[in-house]
């Protein structure tokens, strides 16, 4: 397992990249826009967390832009702490064996989300491209918030 990113909603984009950047010196490795969406995400990472050569960069702070306006509270601007496994349905099932919900289970062989037992969402990614969609996961629900 691999610890990829934070994620945190910001309120203005340019504001939390001049703190970020302009300030902490943390650089800018991605950006995507999505117009369907309606949302921008900004991939930051610390300077020395940054393999040039490599073209890698680990582990990063993700900054959620929502283009429309929401005020957030009860800790909605903190979104979720990301780690990439080896074989995500290995690592569900392991969880589930231990007695942890999968409250977004892997139905897409790529993706699942769970939470910490003070609530923290935590986002389990597959590792390089995603397994094919298979049973049980790809038929379960999901389960509570995350």
């Amino acid at each position: 397992m691999r610890y990829l990113h934070t994620m945190v909603r910001v309120q203005d984009l340019q504001e939390s990249l001049d703190f970020y950047c302009n300030k902490l010196g943390m650089l800018e490795c991605n950006r995507i826009e999505n117009e369907a969406g309606r949302f921008t995400l900004v991939y930051l990472a610390a300077p020395a967390d940054v393999n040039v050569a490599q073209r890698t960069h680990s582990p990063l702070l993700e900054l959620t832009y929502n283009w429309d306006s929401e005020e957030y509270t009860g800790g909605r601007n903190f979104g979720h702490l990301a780690f990439e496994v080896d074989d995500i349905y290995k690592k569900c099932q392991d969880l589930v064996e231990q007695g942890v919900e999968i409250n977004r289970p892997p139905r897409d062989g790529y993706m699942a989300f769970i939470r910490s037992p003070d609530k923290i969402s935590i986002e389990l990614l597959q590792k390089d491209k995603p397994l094919e969609p298979a049973e049980p996961w790809k038929s379960m629900e999901n389960i509570g918030t995350w």
